[in-house]
């Protein structure tokens, strides 16, 4: 099972939280599209970013968004021109009014995403994955991490046949649920198709984050039948 589904979604509500967070009923798929097309706006205008995750939080007149980012600078510009600008604009598509967050990623090498982009953007400039792969574990093994998997498919060097190429390094349980596994795969274009790049990185286990069961109610007990207690007195009679 944990080899099979997403790592994130696996542990979600369990030490994952979800990247959209809102209520609806009947314009779900409005809402739906409008995050989807948000996240896209948001990758394709920062693209040089260093953009890892897009978190989004509705209530009734307004949107929250979170972008997770390497580079906050870029992101912010000159005096907060950049962010005024991003933050009109997705007032427009959205037609609400916006809240925009910028929270940093103090250390890049240890983020799925920004790691299989790095090993993507290498792959696309002609640098041996092999190389790639080994420098990107090498970096998050040196900065933490307690285990690190990498894995590239495609025609692999322009190779005629495609092949899938692994690099591990530490540990990476799949199937515990409170280890914290960050996951992503992300795409390279090259001259000789396009190469997948999937990255799998364990940080440790989460022991503080317990489950919420408030809403949890207890199935009420079964009421004894009425002949169980004549008969057990009768036995010790």
């Amino acid at each position: 099972m944990g080899r099979k589904v997403h790592p994130v979604g696996f542990r979600l509500g369990v030490i994952k939280d979800w990247q959209s967070k809102w209520f609806a009923e009947r314009n779900y798929t409005e809402q739906l599209h409008q995050d989807l097309a948000l996240r896209q706006q948001i990758a394709q205008e920062l693209a040089n970013a260093g953009v890892a995750g897009v978190d989004i939080e509705r209530s009734a007149n307004r949107i929250e968004v979170t972008i997770h980012t390497a580079k906050p600078g870029i992101v912010i510009g000159k005096r907060g021109a950049n962010v005024d600008n991003l933050k009109t604009r997705i007032e427009t598509t959205t037609g609400k009014k916006v809240k925009l967050n910028i929270q940093e990623i103090h250390q890049p090498e240890l983020n799925a995403y920004l790691v299989a982009e790095s090993v993507a953007e290498q792959i696309t400039k002609r640098v041996s994955h092999k190389r790639a792969m080994k420098q990107a574990t090498q970096r998050a093994m040196r900065l933490g991490a307690q285990g690190i998997k990498i894995k590239c498919s495609g025609r692999l060097g322009g190779a005629e046949m495609s092949r899938s190429l692994w690099e591990r390094e530490g540990r990476v349980p799949l199937h515990t649920l409170r280890a914290d596994i960050d996951y992503a795969q992300v795409h390279a274009h090259t001259t000789f198709g396009r190469i997948g790049v999937k990255v799998w990185i364990y940080k440790g286990e989460v022991f503080n984050k317990p489950i919420d069961r408030s809403a949890t109610v207890a199935a009420p007990a079964e009421a004894p039948r009425a002949g169980a207690a004549n008969t057990r007195s009768g036995k010790g009679s």
